[in-house]
């Protein structure tokens, strides 16, 4: 299920800027990768192109390859809904639909993609519920709207509408920034969990949660003003807060920069 990512020599633009310049990694299945770098250093842009959510946004383009278990996502065959239907996303603010109820959210995905199948919708969303921590908090109010869960829940909720398509990836923009630390805790604690059945890049400014939930870091800086993004080293965890290759990760690591 969960598969591997190989990113090689992608730099993205929007429109004639160069936001990104020739980032080069590769994510191992079943294992979380932090990326880690000053605001502005291309680490977000560089997650929306796993999943060509990139795209999106008018004038956005890429070159160089984004391989899924070989397999060239940017291929002229290869349907971008279908990427993304492969490679979940789960935002940096909950975004469940507000009057959908709790289980309409969870299969929101299915029944866009044509099941109608009542037993396997209601199957379908206790599986992910449960997946997502979530089941015995909202069991008894699954008709109540998404949009009355708290923060922490409703990211609990996004993150079980990404995993009921079973996706062999999921992707977290900062999924912890809006939320206290105790709800921060237990989407860490959900992400250890989940890594035994995806492949999951996470971007956070959170150092210590780099540190915390990620086998490997990428880091990331700009080279100036102005000048694109760049993939300054990407290793395990625990060398680059313990040892790092580049001078420049050991500043921003320690707090001299960024």
């Amino acid at each position: 299920m969960a598969k591997r990512i190989d990113v090689k020599d992608l730099n993205i633009y929007y429109g004639k800027f160069q936001a990104v310049d020739g980032v080069t990694l590769s994510v191992p299945p079943r294992s979380v990768t932090a990326f880690i770098g000053p605001s502005g250093c291309g680490k977000s842009t560089v997650l929306r192109s796993l999943n060509r959510m990139h795209e999106v946004t008018p004038g956005a383009s890429c070159d160089g390859k984004v391989l899924l278990d070989g397999e060239d996502i940017y291929a002229s065959t290869v349907d971008p809904v279908s990427v993304r239907r492969t490679i979940g996303m789960v935002f940096q603010r909950p975004n469940p639909f507000p009057t959908m109820s709790i289980k309409d959210n969870v299969v929101a995905g299915l029944r866009l993609a044509g099941t109608k199948n009542k037993k396997e919708l209601n199957e379908v969303a206790e599986r992910s519920l449960r997946g997502a921590n979530l089941w015995a908090e909202v069991k008894d109010r699954l008709d109540k709207p998404g949009g009355g869960l708290s923060g922490g829940q409703q990211q609990r909720l996004c993150i079980a509408r990404a995993i009921a398509v079973q996706p062999d990836v999921l992707l977290m923009d900062e999924p912890c920034s809006a939320l206290d630390p105790i709800s921060t805790l237990a989407i860490e604690d959900l992400i250890t969990e989940l890594k035994q059945q995806y492949t999951i890049v996470i971007v956070t400014h959170n150092m210590q949660q780099a540190a915390r939930v990620s086998d490997q870091t990428a880091f990331f800086n700009l080279a100036g003003v102005g000048q694109p993004g760049r993939l300054v080293e990407v290793d395990g965890t625990e060398k680059i807060f313990s040892n790092p290759t580049q001078k420049a990760t050991e500043d921003y690591i320690s707090g001299r920069f960024g």
